[in-house]
């Protein structure tokens, strides 16, 4: 699965991306700044954080364009039950938004299967048509892994973006760097990866008897790591609290590391650098 995934999220497919981004962020600050000449509210996540995410993953999976509108609250009704402690509706909301999905999802398949778009840059067809040492996805997985691919890039990016902007108000002289020399944007996102990690937990398992820290650990043992703790760890980062947007080296575990790396960290690093970079370059602009 995470060959057939991988082979549409590489760096250079990722870069062709960049220029239909850039005009998304342009659309999206301009639908901003009408709303408030209007005297309308503007909200951050709504209408920027998670509009992106949402629309990128439309184009990855070539969703049209008129179907994308219940993406994210399906997105966030199915992450909410994976909270440490839920309602009966969280968890029935959820069950009802995993069925809308998948039926979507079947219509969705089916025309795709009809009609294959390119499989270098439809990670769906990709996903239909992939072989890996002669195994296909069966219809389940297929269904299932697009439902863990909206989720896993829209909320985690959709977060990033938004504690980009919270961080950065928060440390203003940073932000005066940004303003002044967008270029920072690249080494700033990862400040902010580091500093705010996006997903502050990750589970795993011991597949053989270990220690760790002192602590035996047997094969089978279930344990929490603390991602947002490792990214704060004084015996790596000098000045662990402090907001430091050319900080270099900066190893941080933000999209773990090893077998388990995000698969879609090139995606989550482009969307926040290209709206941190527009960002400085807006408030630049007259």
């Amino acid at each position: 699965m995470r060959k057939l995934i991988l082979g549409a999220l590489v760096p250079r497919a990722i870069n062709e991306l960049e220029p239909g981004l850039v005009n998304l962020v342009r659309r999206l600050l301009e639908g901003m700044a009408e709303k408030q000449a209007r005297g309308e509210t503007v909200d951050l996540i709504a209408d920027l954080a998670s509009a992106i995410p949402v629309e990128i993953i439309g184009n990855l999976l070539n969703v049209p364009h008129a179907d994308r509108g219940p993406l994210r609250g399906w997105s966030l009704k199915i992450l909410g039950a994976l909270e440490p402690a839920i309602s009966a509706a969280q968890l029935s909301a959820a069950d009802i938004a995993v069925r809308e999905f998948l039926d979507f999802l079947e219509m969705l398949v089916a025309e795709r299967k009809r009609r294959p778009g390119d499989p270098q840059a439809d990670v769906l067809t990709r996903l239909i048509q992939g072989e890996v040492d002669g195994e296909r996805l069966s219809h389940k997985e297929l269904l299932q892994n697009c439902i863990f691919i909206l989720n896993a890039g829209h909320e985690t990016t959709t977060n990033l973006i938004g504690n980009c902007l919270v961080t950065l108000a928060r440390w203003p002289g940073e932000r005066e760097k940004i303003i002044a020399n967008p270029s920072l944007a690249r080494s700033a996102i990862e400040e902010v990866l580091r500093f705010e990690s996006s997903n502050q937990l990750g589970n795993r398992i011991a597949t053989a008897d270990t220690e760790i820290g002192g602590i035996a650990m047997p094969k089978g043992t279930q344990f929490t790591l603390c991602i947002g703790a490792a990214n704060r760890d004084p015996d790596v980062f000098a000045d662990p609290h402090v907001f430091r947007i050319d900080r270099s080296p900066n190893r941080h575990l933000a999209f773990a590391t090893g077998i388990h790396q995000c698969a879609g960290m090139h995606l989550a690093r482009l969307e926040g650098r290209v709206v941190t970079a527009r960002l400085g370059v807006a408030h630049a602009s007259p």
